[in-house]
C-alpha cells in the first residue's frame, strides 16, 4: 500500500524495490554505537522533495540528513531549529528571521541566509514539485541583507507561514545535483543509496545540536508488506515505519519480542469525484454515493479494529477538527431517494479510476458492490501510479478516482478551484482565504470548521476513511516516533538495548 503526497502529488513510483538479503542485517552493537535497520514500503524517487522525490524522501531524509528553520514536532507542534528567533511587522506582511549560526552543511560549507532564501525560492519555483509549493503563495519577496538574517515579504497576511516553513528543507546552494546527492544540516549525513534495496545515513559528527542517538540508519525498501514484516520476525531490521498487513499484526501483537504502537494519522482515504462534470457535479448524486456506500463495513474489512471513520477532510490531529462520521449517513433508501431527486432513479454508470497498489483494487471492488444496490453501476479502470498523476492529477481526466491524501491542514484545498477534484464554492473559497488572513488561531480555527462542515454538507469527496498509524518495532528498541504526520520519520533519538 503506498500513500501519495497531495499537492504536489508525487511522480509515481517508478522504481522496481526488491527487499533486503541477509547480508543487510542490522548490526548486533547496541547504544551509542549501534545501526538501526527501518523497514519501509516507501521508498524515494529521488533525493529532492522539491523535484518528486515522494513520500521515502520525505521519511527517509526529513530532519535527519535536511533541516528547515522550524520543526513540525511528533506531536504537531512548531519549535525552531535553525532560525532562533523571529518578528513580525504591525501589518503581518514582513517576517524577519534570525539563523542559526555556527551551523555547517555535511558538505563543511558554513549555513547562510543566502542558503535559506535559496531554499525557499526552490519551492515556490514554478517547477516546483513541493507538496507545500501553494501554500506560499503570498510570498511576494525574499532577501538575504546579512548572512543571519532572512526577510520575507507577504502580500496578504499567512498565518500558517511559519508553520508551512517547517515543511521547508535549507538545502546548500552549490549543492548541483539534489536528487542524487545530500547535503544538509541534520543529525546525519547521507551515505549511500542502493536502489531498490537500502538508503543509508551515517552520524554527523560535526551536527550543531544534540548527536544522534545511534550511529547510523539503515532504510530498507520492500514490495510488499509480506516481505516486510517477515524482515522485522527475522531481525534482517528493528522496525517497521507504518505497518501495512492488518492481518500480519497477530505475528506481533502480544508478542513480548515486539511493540504494536497505535499512533495518529493524517491520511485519509478518498473517493474523489470530478466535480466538474456530470454527474458528479450534482451535489443530490454525490450525495446519495455516499450513503450508499456501508465505510463502517468496509473498514473493519481491511483494518479490523484499527481506523477511524471520518465525515470531511480534518483528521483529528488538526486544530479545526470535529467529528462529520455522520453528515452523510449510510442510508441506501436516502441515497435512493436522493438520485430520483436528482433525476437518476434509473441509476447511471461511471468509470471509476483505481491505482493499482494495495488497497485500492479492494474498495475499489467494494465501491462497485456497493453502488450497485442503488442501481448505479461502477467500471474499474485500474491504472499505475505514474498515470494517476498524469492523467488524474494533472489533466483532471477522471470521473471518479480513490487516492490517499497524507498531509495534515490540507482541507484548505477544497478553497482551490483549479485543485484535480474541481470542487468549487465560492463561499469555501473566501472562508479559506479569510482564515489564512486571520489575526488570531481562534478566529483561523472558527473559519476552518465552516470549510469543514461545508465540503461535509456538499459531499465534496467521499472519505472513506482515516487510515490507522502502525507503528511495529523491536521490543528492545525506544525513542521512535508513532505518529503519522506527513510521512516524516525522525530516527535520530532511537536507542536499542544491550542484550
Amino acid at each position: 500500500m503506498r500513500k501519495i503526497l497531495t499537492a504536489a502529488v508525487t511522480v509515481a513510483l517508478g522504481l522496481s524495490l526488491a527487499a533486503c538479503g541477509a547480508d543487510d542485517t542490522p548490526s548486533a552493537a547496541a547504544g551509542a554505537d549501534a545501526t538501526i535497520g527501518v523497514g519501509s514500503l516507501y521508498e524515494p524517487q529521488n533525493l529532492d522533495n522539491t523535484g518528486g522525490g515522494g513520500q521515502g524522501v520525505t521519511e527517509a531524509l526529513n530532519g535527519n540528513v535536511y533541516e528547515g528553520l522550524f520543526r513540525l514536532t511528533d506531536d504537531g507542534k512548531t519549535e525552531n531549529l535553525l532560525a532562533t528567533d523571529y518578528t513580525v511587522s504591525g501589518d503581518g506582511l514582513t517576517y524577519t528571521f534570525k539563523l542559526r549560526t555556527g551551523v555547517t552543511f555535511h558538505s563543511g560549507k558554513a549555513l547562510t541566509a543566502a542558503d535559506a532564501k535559496y531554499s525557499l525560492e526552490k519551492v515556490i519555483a514554478p517547477d516546483s514539485k513541493s507538496a507545500r509549493k501553494s501554500s506560499f503563495g503570498p510570498v511576494s519577496g525574499i532577501t538575504a541583507p546579512d548572512d543571519s538574517t532572512l526577510v520575507v515579504t507577504l502580500k496578504t497576511r499567512s498565518i500558517s507561514f511559519v508553520y508551512n516553513l517547517s515543511y521547508v528543507w535549507i538545502v546548500n546552494s552549490q549543492n548541483q545535483s539534489p536528487t542524487t546527492t545530500a547535503d544538509g544540516t541534520g543529525p546525519y549525513r547521507f551515505t549511500e543509496w542502493k536502489r531498490g534495496s537500502t538508503l543509508s545515513l551515517a552520524r554527523f559528527d560535526g551536527y550543531w545540536g544534540t548527536r544522534a542517538s545511534n550511529k547510523e540508519v539503515v532504510f530498507h525498501y520492500f514490495t510488499d508488506a509480506s516481505a516486510l514484516n517477515n524482515a522485522l520476525l527475522t531481525n534482517q531490521i528493528d522496525i517497521i515505519t507504518s505497518q501495512q498487513s492488518p492481518d500480519a499484526l497477530s505475528q506481533f501483537t502480544g508478542n513480548p519480542e515486539y511493540k504494536v504502537n497505535d499512533g495518529a494519522s493524517t491520511t485519509k482515504l478518498l473517493l474523489a469525484f470530478n466535480d466538474r462534470v456530470a454527474p458528479f457535479d450534482n451535489v443530490k448524486v454525490r450525495k446519495a454515493v455516499y450513503s450508499a456506500v456501508d465505510r463502517k463495513k468496509l473498514l473493519e474489512s481491511i483494518w479490523g479494529t484499527y481506523g477511524k471513520l471520518i465525515g470531511s477532510m480534518v483528521p483529528p490531529k488538526d486544530p479545526w477538527f470535529e467529528d462529520l462520521a455522520e453528515t452523510n449517513p449510510y442510508d441506501v433508501e436516502l441515497a435512493k431517494r436522493l438520485l430520483t431527486e436528482a433525476g437518476h432513479g434509473n441509476g447511471f454508470s461511471f468509470t471509476l479510476d483505481t491505482p493499482n497498489y494495495d488497497p485500492h483494487p479492494t474498495v475499489a471492488t467494494f465501491l462497485k458492490s456497493e453502488l450497485a444496490k442503488v442501481g448505479i453501476t461502477v467500471n474499474i479502470n485500474v491504472i499505475t501510479a505514474d498515470e494517476w498523476y498524469t492523467k488524474v492529477f494533472q489533466k483532471r481526466d477522471f470521473t471518479a478516482t480513490l487516492q490517499e491524501h497524507v498531509n495534515d491542514r490540507d482541507v484548505v484545498w477544497y478553497g482551490n478551484p483549479d485543485f484535480y477534484w474541481g470542487y468549487r464554492n465560492p463561499q469555501v473559497t473566501q472562508w479559506v482565504t479569510q482564515a489564512e488572513q486571520a489575526t488570531t488561531a481562534d478566529e483561523q480555527t472558527s473559519l476552518l470548521k465552516q470549510v469543514n462542515r461545508q465540503i461535509a454538507e456538499d459531499a465534496a469527496s467521499v472519505w472513506l476513511y482515516l487510515y490507522p498509524q502502525i507503528v511495529v518495532a523491536s521490543a528492545d528498541l525506544s525513542g521512535y516516533p508513532v505518529n503519522g504526520l506527513n510521512s516524516q520519520f525522525y530516527v535520530y533519538g532511537i536507542t536499542k538495548q544491550e542484550g
